[in-house]
């Protein structure tokens, strides 16, 4: 940790300034506080020459090992943990309630960090001590594309390999010693409802099939399993963490915070849109954590929600690892909700409903007082503890030297490695969409560009590239460089002082893009605009960016390539519509490659959410419900269910149920004159729109690669338990009787469903 690291250094300055006074101190009679004072300085020489070793317990050097069951490894997970919390205190349980552990050095237990970052790559904590620290032999890791944009590939086994990396480089940094824990609190897999939200750019879209795909596979991928999952057995390579239990889809709007919102859901709405990717998380994905929110969902905070915790989560989905607090989410329970009358009573009420770790110092300082005015008993507390321990223990951090274990011998060249890289770079490469190319534009000819004009706030930016939650990149290409390694003679502006565009260069700007055979604009938005704590007020470009667009688009001397960094949709109907303006590629926030994956696009019809125009503002961000009420004017929200205009659209059992599913047969043929990797994206809906279904629903998704002119057969497995039932307005999933009609791109095939 940064804070232990500093200190040491400090003490060890100190040392050697009194060891080049040796003559003089050793001709001293030593008092004994001035003994303990050496003594606790060579305790902290030696720990800084172990400092490169990963912290763990149970060192079969430690002839205490052998008397403590919870070392031993052959004894079963439940036991050694039963073990371990029975030789607490209550003030050394208390101190393992909070997500930085204190040590325990009697047992020779190291502190712990239950935070850490990977959303998209291994990165750094937050606003605390962090779990990960770049200051060692690694100093960076491979930053792959924003979730959104890789949710744009529709490739379940590509996400599944980028969670792979991941683990693999968080492992080598614990075996590098720059790491004081392996849980990491990713994914986000909250629905993405409104194109508002700042922290949309962190979650695999509106599309709960989707996002429950991409939970399964991240979590599959960090954690070591397979990707068909079956194969993890006992051994974590990293703790994956799903995020943020339930109904979280506002941070910051128009004065209503997440800290306080109340979320109105039907049950209808929580069966079929918020809760399916938490319980695909659970039971497919087999997630060792979960994190409950800050808001409250009708009333009550979600990590006082015995019901969502423990019935639900635990009970229904069987559920077995441990739940974390979003940061300081049990202190806003009394300090900002309310609705614990005390901070014993908040307290009291999340470890009751099953939470087992909070994130902050809440249950450190009011556990106690909770157990002596008897609001908590401690079993309650003893349970979290077990839930807490046997993660720890399924890391291997209870298993003597790490170096000896199933993940001991994955090193720092694992990190940033080329295999790494170059699957960052496919990543980018199979996520960016192209919006509109008019005349086949792109891609530019390689022998005919001899000169090039990038212009844009985001063309020169590695900062924007990575976006949100992200460590320090390996080898960053912005797109400037990238265009500039295809065209000797490129010419760069940045055209706005900021991506907010307070002042607009228009007349430098105009005058490269007259002398150059095509202009690229690198435009769009960064994390000043969107971000944990700040949504969208609307949905255009800063004025003035817009305003630059069209003017250089309209004395270019050929249609220009509109290149946008954002991680959510934005209305662009101007460009859309302007005949100046050729080619349209949204290019999220595409990680460390992203500029060279831009550079080979352009010179070389997806998409995971809808893009919704301006007028969408009117809709209020705090209303929660997904189907339309043509009564009120409400449109509804997400491709399944809403019923306005577009700028863009998204494009994307038991016994009984099993003998129900069938397989769909596709054949398709790539038209087009170059080789190229295409979604395919199986839709359903039924020719008219009842009872609140879907206007219509993914159901399965694929990506072919195609040479030009080739032709392929792509299967599809249907589940009509799963893809044909809709939820009830109680909450109950049924299957109705009737037509339904699956499609992929234009065509469409009706199939029966009879009782």
């Amino acid at each position: 940790m940064q804070q232990s690291s500093h200190t040491t250094s400090l003490s060890i300055r100190s040392f050697q300034f009194c060891s080049n006074n040796s003559v003089t101190f050793t001709n001293m009679k030593l008092p004994t506080l001035s003994v303990l004072y050496l003594i606790h300085l060579t305790s902290l020489l030696l720990i800084l020459a172990e400092s490169t070793q990963p912290p763990f317990s149970c060192d079969i050097s430690d002839p205490r090992t052998k008397s403590y069951p919870f070392c031993k490894t052959t004894l079963p997970i439940t036991q050694r943990v039963q073990d371990l919390v029975s030789r607490l205190t209550l003030d050394e349980k208390i101190s393992q309630l909070v997500n930085s552990a204190s040590s325990i050095p009697r047992l020779g237990i190291p502190a712990y960090q239950w935070w850490s970052e990977a959303l998209h790559g291994v990165a750094y904590s937050l606003r605390v001590t962090q779990g990960i620290r770049f200051n060692g032999t690694i100093q960076s890791a491979t930053s792959f594309p924003q979730v959104i944009l890789t949710a744009a590939s529709f490739d379940a086994h590509l996400w599944y390999r980028i969670a792979q990396a991941v683990g693999i480089e968080a492992r080598a940094i614990y075996n590098a010693g720059q790491a004081m824990g392996m849980t990491f609190w990713a994914p986000n897999i909250n629905i993405y409802r409104d194109p508002r939200w700042g922290r949309g750019q962190e979650t695999p879209g509106e599309d709960p099939l989707v996002s429950g795909k991409y939970a399964v596979s991240f979590v599959r991928g960090i954690q070591g399993d397979s990707f068909e999952g079956g194969k993890l057995g006992q051994h974590l390579q990293a703790s994956a963490c799903c995020k943020h239990f339930t109904a979280y889809d506002l941070d910051n709007w128009k004065g209503v915070k997440r800290y306080v919102f109340n979320a109105k859901v039907s049950l209808q709405d929580l069966a079929d849109t918020y809760q399916p990717p938490f319980q695909s998380c659970i039971q497919q994905g087999k997630a060792s954590g979960i994190m409950c929110a800050y808001n409250r969902v009708n009333g009550v905070p979600n990590c006082a929600d015995y019901n969502l915790l423990s019935k639900t989560a635990r009970g229904q989905w069987g559920f077995n690892g441990y739940i974390t607090s979003d940061c300081d989410a049990v202190a806003i329970i009394h300090e900002d909700q309310g609705y614990a009358k005390l901070p014993e009573d908040a307290v009291a009420d999340v470890l009751k409903a099953g939470m087992d770790v909070n994130c902050g110092t809440y249950l450190k300082k009011y556990t106690k007082s909770a157990v002596e005015k008897r609001k908590l008993p401690v079993s309650k507390i003893d349970r979290a503890l077990h839930n807490l321990f046997s993660v720890r223990i399924r890391l291997g951090l209870f298993d003597g030297n790490p170096v000896k274990q199933p993940y001991g011998t994955i090193g720092s060249d694992k990190v940033c490695s080329q295999e790494h890289r170059n699957l960052a770079l496919e990543a980018a490469r199979n996520g960016i969409v192209l919006l509109k190319n008019t005349d086949k534009l792109l891609p530019l000819s390689k022998t005919k560009t001899t000169s090039l004009a990038v212009i844009g706030p985001n063309a020169n930016s590695a900062k924007t590239l990575v976006g949100n939650y992200a460590g320090p990149p390996c080898k960053p290409v912005t797109p400037l460089q990238g265009l500039q390694s295809y065209v000797k003679d490129t010419r760069f502006h940045q055209g706005c002082n900021a991506v907010n565009c307070s002042s607009a260069f228009i007349a430098q700007s105009v005058k490269i893009a007259k002398g150059a055979d095509h202009v690229v604009l690198v435009m769009g938005l960064d994390q000043t605009q969107e971000s944990e704590d700040h949504d969208r007020v609307d949905l255009l470009l800063p004025p003035k960016q817009q305003n630059l667009i069209s003017r250089i688009a309209r004395v270019a001397k050929n249609p220009v390539i509109l290149v946008l960094l954002s991680g959510g949709p934005v209305d662009i109907s101007f460009a859309k519509n302007d005949q100046h303006i050729g080619s349209i590629l949204w290019a999220g926030y595409p990680g460390e490659a992203g500029g060279r994956a831009l550079a080979e696009i352009i010179f070389g019809d997806h998409n995971p959410v809808t893009w919704y125009p301006q007028s969408y503002v009117n809709v209020p961000m705090t209303d929660m419900r997904m189907r339309p009420e043509p009564s009120s004017s409400y449109p509804g929200r997400t491709y399944r269910f809403y019923q306005g205009p577009k700028v863009f659209e998204f494009e994307m059992g038991d016994e009984v149920c099993e003998k129900m599913k069938y397989t769909v047969k596709v054949r398709v043929k790539n038209h087009g004159a170059m080789a190229g990797k295409h979604p395919m994206l199986l839709f359903v809906r039924q020719p008219k729109m009842v009872n609140g279904r879907p206007v219509r629903q993914l159901v399965a998704f694929q990506s072919v690669n195609l040479n030009a002119g080739e032709r392929a057969d792509v299967e599809f497995e249907l589940r009509p338990c799963e893809h044909l039932s809709s939820a009830k307005k109680d909450g109950s999933m049924v299957i109705e009787e009737g037509s339904y009609l699956l499609s992929i791109g234009d065509k469409e095939s009706e199939i029966q469903v009879v009782k």
